[in-house]
């Protein structure tokens, strides 16, 4: 029934506008309107009586250029194809900031695309990682001398940083946080020292300790990374998606049986990659809220994107389904996140009142574990 309606109006669309020039041609209503500014005309401009004051000047809003409505003009003008915008990276992205004596870089990207990039920062210039927890978006390198670093960092390192005593040891804790701003970073730098020849595991100080050595540190972090922006410098997705990965998932069942999918991370991260995993699975997000922990899906549609709209003919022809039957058809449930003791535990409901199925609620559960990391 619905392709015999698109059928018909289909023929109503043909027989109506062939051999009608009220549609098209010069004379029509859909006639091409593109060089009328040339017949166009400009008016004299408005005259303000003397007797009232004229608070300012009256400039007519859409002049015509002089060079435009040229009667010498003959034919149709055709406007040129606009050249393409040139696509630069902005050195802003990433912005240094102060409070006291505290300073930390701000970058506008999500911690999972800064990750990688700040690692590799410190890897080229000569620093071993020696620990990385992407889950809480720290890694700390090991204890090394200025003169094992990267000959370029070590002369700056040397020229820039006072206190440092010779051939002593230095190691440094990076952490990545969520920035106040969605999408955004904050990167916090923070250094220890032993005296040479010391092999106490010296802890990391709360506040820095030496902030020209971890201000010099930011300093070449932030002008590497603009660099990089400018140069059009690329995310590697593999990194990116271990940062927000969870260390350890189980999936167990309550104290009531329903399932229950445990992530070992914070709330950011486990949100992130919730998110991913059920976009990864091809399931339909209907809609979220960050500060529920819910994530709106509908088990009867696939992860649709917009580019995958069907079109005005298959909207004709009727092989789209409506917005009724998708209504009809829709398996809805909710995903909630809860922090529990240090950890992110996932469930499944029907709604606000009522847990899903059991067998639904593992089915979701399962989908998200297996596309996490």
């Amino acid at each position: 029934m619905k392709r015999l309606a698109g059928l018909s109006a289909l023929a109503l669309i043909i027989s109506s506008t062939s051999g009608c020039g009220w549609l098209w041609g010069n004379e029509g209503y859909f006639r091409d309107r593109g060089s009328d500014y040339l017949n166009d005309r400009q008016t004299a401009p408005m005259q303000v009586p003397q007797d009232i004051s004229q608070p300012k000047q009256l400039d007519p809003l859409l002049p015509i250029p002089r060079n435009v409505a040229d009667s010498s003009v003959q034919g149709e003008f055709e406007v040129p194809r606009p050249q393409p915008l040139s696509a630069q990276a902005d050195t802003r992205e990433f912005s240094l900031q102060r409070s006291g004596d505290s300073r930390w870089l701000v970058a506008q990207r999500a911690p999972a695309e800064v990750w990688p990039v700040a690692r590799q920062f410190f890897e080229d210039n000569g620093f071993r990682i020696a620990d990385e927890r992407p889950q809480t978006g720290e890694f700390s390198t090991a204890w090394q001398r200025f003169d094992e670093l990267s000959a370029s960092m070590a002369r700056r390192l040397s020229s820039r940083v006072s206190g440092v005593e010779p051939d002593s040891e230095t190691r440094v804790r990076v952490r990545i946080e969520p920035g106040v701003q969605r999408n955004t970073s904050e990167i916090f730098v923070v250094s220890a020292e032993r005296p040479a020849g010391s092999t106490a595991d010296v802890a990391f100080p709360s506040q820095s300790s030496n902030t020209s050595l971890d201000g010099a540190l930011l300093d070449e972090m932030l002008a590497s990374m603009a660099r990089s922006a400018e140069q059009g410098g690329s995310v590697s997705l593999l990194a990116a998606r271990d940062f927000d990965a969870p260390s350890r998932v189980s999936l167990s069942e309550d104290g009531s049986g329903n399932p229950v999918l445990t992530l070992d991370t914070d709330f950011d991260r486990a949100w992130s990659s919730v998110g991913r995993s059920l976009d990864t699975g091809n399931v339909r997000i209907d809609d979220l809220n960050r500060s529920l922990g819910l994530y709106y899906i509908n088990l009867a549609e696939g992860a649709k994107k917009d580019e995958e709209k069907p079109g005005f003919w298959s909207r004709l022809w009727g092989s789209s389904p409506s917005d009724e039957e998708i209504e009809n058809r829709a398996e809805r449930y909710q995903v909630r996140l809860t922090t529990v003791a240090g950890s992110v535990q996932v469930t499944v409901e029907k709604d606000l009142n009522t847990v899903a199925p059991a067998d639904v609620a593992r089915r979701v559960l399962s989908i998200i574990q297996e596309h996490l990391g």
